[in-house]
């Protein structure tokens, strides 16, 4: 190989009339400009790395900081680089890391636009720091981020995709012709997962008449099985294992708390998917009070993938799913959100179950009488994943026939 590399040189500098000093000189820059840019490019990496393993409660910020100054004295060319190491870092990091790509833009009269677009069209990329390279576009070259923006209404990113149908709603807005003006917040709609801009659009147009089906827009489950009351005195109905949680029969009979309990059907036509036991369970007064129950649902996966469960409920419970434990939480009355717990799961191909527990405390306050949850799955996106059985969006004459079966005296 040696030999074949020096008749090579040897031919290159008698055709090209090359002195060989000279061709020698260069050659020898350009590999100690070679090894100075690898050099860079390992310090770069390495420093990368220690702003990643910055810790909770300071640990590793002292040589954090350091590396941080070496970080935001790099080149604008770097940037591309330096926010790839925002893929899988913690909060924390990725605020050192952002902090060091702010200043590094703030001081450089250029910075590598095209090369910021290519990494921002790659969804791979942690969302935080693909809205970070448009932010960056976006204050050197405005129109180009607009036109950006504009095509990305169905991007994984969620603040990106907030952003793309913003500019949707500002359009229809602008907008002089109700057809119009519907169609443009139709396209929004069908883009947005953003709650506060889902009510926005949905308020907007149902004015117009338009009917809108908050339920399978979120994919909010809304057929469920429920049984009880179970005992709850004093909160030991958390941790009791009740008969459903060591297997599910729908056409079992249960000693329950003072009765035998069974199960049965509960629809819900709220837009947002809640299910309220106390509807399901009616009991005297504001309620019961001490009491555990239990909601059971079935949905059919064309394929196997991972999805998110995503929770709102205030009161303590515990969810299964496929039979096993996802999570848990015995808490009570802290508040309640849509997507309030969004939590891991693995769907099979063909038949899933999800079993949800759900406890009532014995507190009689009047923001203490709700004992209700809602429950959809989707992707990180926040865009459903419906289930090839999914029924159509119960009717409230439909919804409200399912409720207080179970008359507690």
């Amino acid at each position: 190989m040696c030999e074949v590399m020096r008749k090579s040189v040897y031919k290159l500098i008698r055709n090209h009339n090359v002195s060989p000093v000279l061709f020698f000189l260069a050659i020898s820059c350009c590999l100690v400009a070679l090894g100075a840019a690898a050099s860079v490019a390992e310090t770069l990496d390495a420093n990368l790395k220690t702003l990643q393993s910055v810790g909770n409660e300071g640990k590793g910020n002292p040589s954090a900081a350091v590396a941080w100054q070496e970080v935001a004295d790099c080149k604008s060319d770097s940037i591309p680089t330096i926010l790839s190491a925002i893929d899988g870092a913690s909060p924390l990091s990725a605020n050192w890391i952002r902090t060091a790509v702010d200043a590094i833009a703030g001081r450089s009269r250029k910075i590598p636009l095209e090369d910021l677009e290519v990494f921002l069209s790659d969804v791979r990329h942690d969302p935080r720091a693909r809205r970070l390279a448009w932010e960056l576009i976006q204050q050197r070259n405005p129109k180009r981020a607009e036109t950006i923006i504009s095509s990305m209404l169905d991007d994984p990113g969620v603040e990106l995709r907030y952003d793309a149908v913003d500019r949707l709603i500002q359009k229809a807005s602008q907008a002089n012709e109700e057809l119009a003006v519907n169609e443009i917040l139709r396209k929004a709609l069908d883009a947005a997962r953003n709650v506060d801009q889902v009510k926005q659009i949905t308020t907007a147009l149902r004015k117009s008449g338009q009917i809108i089906d908050l339920q399978h827009h979120f994919g909010f489950l809304a057929g469920w099985y429920v049984a009880g009351p179970f005992d709850n005195t004093d909160g030991k109905g958390f941790a009791t294992v009740y008969p459903p949680e060591e297997n599910v029969d729908l056409q079992a009979l249960y000693a329950g708390k003072g009765m035998q309990v069974l199960w049965h059907e509960f629809l819900t036509a709220d837009p947002y998917g809640m299910v309220d036991i106390n509807k399901a369970i009616p009991g005297p007064g504001d309620g019961l009070k001490e009491v555990v129950a239990y909601a059971f649902t079935t949905f059919t996966m064309p394929v196997g993938q991972e999805v998110e469960v995503r929770l709102g409920c205030k009161n303590a419970w515990k969810i299964w799913g496929n039979g096993s434990l996802l999570f848990e939480r015995d808490e009570y009355h802290r508040g309640m959100r849509i997507d309030q717990y969004r939590i891991p799961f693995e769907m099979r191909e063909g038949e899933n179950t999800l079993l949800v527990k759900l406890c009532q405390d014995g507190q009689s306050k009047d923001w203490t009488k709700e004992w209700q949850f809602q429950l959809r799955l989707c992707d990180a996106s926040g865009t459903p994943v419906l289930g090839s059985d999914r029924r159509p969006t119960p009717r409230h004459s439909e919804a409200e026939a399912t409720h207080g079966e179970l008359q507690i005296p």
